[in-house]
């Protein structure tokens, strides 16, 4: 069988779900009937932000030039840096890909990061240009820039329409000559990789595979190396880009197992297929993804408690990158604190939650792990700002931090800098492209990264830049736990961990609003933030007050004295010993407060 495995790697918006529409539509892998746009993205949420979430393989049938036929396995993946480490064992499922800029664009951060990617996999890398019938298309100067980033010569950078259909022909021919057919290695027993997998209630989880060893059929004693658990094989099969049940799947080819499991955290992407009685070798590169986010996810009603657990449930079968554990609030009751790979990952699964099971959330302020040395040189990995330990007690922190490519017309720079420079960032190097756009690659802590970078970066551009990063290590942190009291009580929710150099602007900001929103009582209601072992911000709320005095008639005023007096001595005993129940409106102002 003669068998091509490749994967379009893009920056976001060049038009790679275009481009698979096309080459699906010139095979006639689907029907015209059959056809629309983004047909390899099949969920709601991904054909509204026109972007792609889920992996999604597809199986077409070519028939070359030359008349020989070929089974061309297209892997469509994520773009965005969230989903990194998925991508990176898709592109190792595959020996070619087609890297995609838009011509119209030129080469995007995102570009240099899939790049990156796909060299690390060991593809082979097909340069293509997209959009080429746009009127603001720049064929020939993309065409050289890409070039020289690939030290190729132009002549063999394609150029193709997703819109008109115009060059895919070529496309196909390239990807048949230029991508190697697989090999086989000399395991000699069956092996296959996971790189995605889906769930159904009636038949558990099926894991998308490339195989690399050996065959798999029905029936076939299986079993998960990294989870050294067994499963029976029921069913096999490929992608057309439907799911079509076949006898077997055989070396070099993609496809899906249905394994029949039905519990979340066994079935991981990056580990291996074997044969029971075969040997315990698998193949490398499998790590467990580890999130780097975290944020606090609570049902509007407690009632919604155990509906929201079993959704949570449920996506981990579909997502093993989603950790979370049940937490309570006083405020707001029982929750879960969740692990996600990144912003858009939470986002994504929040809208999910939404969407998908029909509940109202709360969820918090996203905030990182630290790891925290306490003065008795204990280390532990801090997942949210309650469980900070206090001021005096620790001896050191350590934060992720990220390093960051930024591609930014040349009238942005000065502001992107100054930019970097508020966000603790440190540019570390800067490159002209031929177009006179520059690349700034600088690294920063991946909290500031956090703190609205992004909309700040695309203001500053007037949109024009694109931003992609990755992560780096972990390197001492200057940063403080700021606590906030209300009543000389603390609110653990209210609790944040921020910069040293921003904690009394931030203390006084939070102080300040809450002064706004929450209501007058019987008592003088103190507002402290509390940081660094002192009092760092202070507001107090006035008293309500009854008129004590109305019913007095004439007479001397010593009488209205001695009443607002002792009104004045009680107020005082009942603030000394009042508790305030924060207003549920009040805690979601401040929960989603996302100017950090």
């Amino acid at each position: 069988m003669n068998i091509r495995n490749f994967s379009i790697i893009a920056h976001i918006d060049h038009g790679k779900s275009t481009l698979a529409d096309r080459l699906l539509e010139r095979t006639g892998t689907i029907e015209a009937r059959k056809m629309r746009d983004q047909v390899l993205d099949k969920m709601d949420l991904e054909r509204e932000r026109g972007i792609t979430i889920k992996m999604q393989p597809a199986r077409m049938q070519y028939k070359a030039k030359d008349g020989t036929e070929y089974v061309l396995n297209l892997i469509d993946t994520p773009g965005h840096i969230d989903f990194a480490y998925e991508v990176s064992r898709a592109l190792s499922a595959v020996e070619g890909v087609i890297l995609l800029v838009d011509s119209t664009q030129g080469i995007q951060a995102q570009t240099l990061t899939t790049l990156g990617m796909a060299r690390n996999a060991g593809c082979v890398i097909i340069p293509v240009l997209s959009k080429i019938d746009a009127p603001a298309s720049r064929v020939e100067d993309v065409t050289l820039e890409l070039a020289e980033l690939l030290n190729v010569e132009p002549e063999t950078v394609l150029a193709v329409s997703g819109k008109t259909g115009a060059g895919v022909e070529d496309l196909l021919e390239a990807v048949i000559a230029r991508v190697p057919a697989p090999r086989a290695s000399e395991a000699g027993d069956s092996r296959a990789l996971i790189f995605d997998f889906s769930f159904t209630p009636h038949r558990g989880i099926a894991v998308f595979a490339r195989v690399f060893d050996g065959s798999f059929k029905k029936g076939d004693v299986l079993r998960f190396s990294a989870a050294e658990q067994k499963f029976t094989a029921l069913e096999t099969g490929i992608f057309m880009p439907d799911e079509l049940q076949t006898e077997s799947l055989s070396a070099g080819e993609i496809g899906y197992i249905v394994t029949g499991v039905k519990e979340a955290g066994v079935v991981a992407v990056g580990d291996t297929i074997l044969t029971d009685k075969g040997p315990r070798k698998a193949l490398g590169g499998f790590e467990r993804p580890r999130p780097v986010v975290w944020a606090s996810v609570y049902p509007e009603s407690q009632d919604d408690l155990t509906e929201l657990r079993q959704s949570l449930e449920r996506l981990r079968l579909s997502d093993s990158s989603l950790s979370f554990e049940e937490e309570s609030s006083g405020v707001l009751g029982r929750g879960f604190r969740c692990g996600f790979l990144g912003m858009l990952h939470l986002e994504i699964v929040t809208e999910r939650l939404k969407r998908e099971f029909n509940l109202t959330l709360i969820v918090t302020i996203p905030t990182i792990a630290y790891i925290v040395t306490g003065k008795n040189g204990k280390r532990e990995t801090v997942y949210t700002p309650s469980k900070f330990p206090a001021f005096g007690d620790i001896q050191a922190i350590e934060e992720p931090w990220v390093k960051v490519v930024l591609i930014t017309p040349a009238e942005s720079l000065s502001s992107l800098i100054q930019l970097f420079h508020d966000h603790e960032g440190a540019v570390m190097d800067t490159e002209t492209h031929l177009d006179g756009r520059i690349e700034l690659v600088a690294e920063m802590p991946l909290r500031e990264l956090m703190r609205g970078f992004f909309d700040k970066v695309k203001n500053a551009s007037s949109g024009y830049a694109s931003l992609s990063y990755e992560f780096l290590d972990e390197r001492p942190a200057d940063v403080v736990k700021l606590e906030i009291y209300v009543a000389e009580e603390p609110v653990p929710a209210f609790a944040r961990v921020v910069s040293r150099r921003r904690v009394e602007e931030e203390g006084q900001r939070m102080v300040e609003k809450l002064e706004k929103i929450l209501p007058r009582q019987m008592f003088v209601l103190k507002i402290q933030a509390h940081a660094l072992g002192r009092i760092i911000a202070s507001k107090s709320i006035s008293a309500l007050r009854k008129d004590v005095t109305g019913y007095l008639y004439g007479g001397d005023i010593t009488r209205k004295m001695k009443l607002l007096e002792k009104q004045k001595k009680g107020k005082k005993r009942r603030g000394e010993h009042a508790k305030m129940d924060i207003p549920q409106d009040v805690f979601m102002k401040m929960v989603q407060d996302s100017d950090r």
